[in-house]
């Protein structure tokens, strides 16, 4: 799932329920570089919908999003600081 050389921060949040995984995201994700990838691991269901619905209003990139056996694996793609 890694779309780029370097190897994407790792993020488990799954035992979580919403809103905690959206919120957990944008902390980590607010302290990163821009373009750097983040992949996190949940078990909420709404996640799937939560972190869509984030990274669009945020400005961040969805990269990939997959079902796995105990949840969803999300990797997202920072976007650029906004002035």
């Amino acid at each position: 799932m890694n779309s780029g050389s370097a190897e994407p921060r790792h993020l488990d949040l799954k035992g979580l329920k919403c809103p905690l995984p959206v919120l957990k995201t944008r902390k980590v994700l607010a302290g990163m570089a821009s373009a750097s990838e983040l992949l996190v691991e949940t078990t909420d269901p709404l996640a799937v919908l939560d972190i869509a619905h984030f990274c669009r209003e945020a400005g961040h990139q969805l990269v990939a999003s997959e079902k796995t056996p105990f949840g969803h694996r999300f990797l997202i793609r920072r976007g650029p600081d906004l002035a």
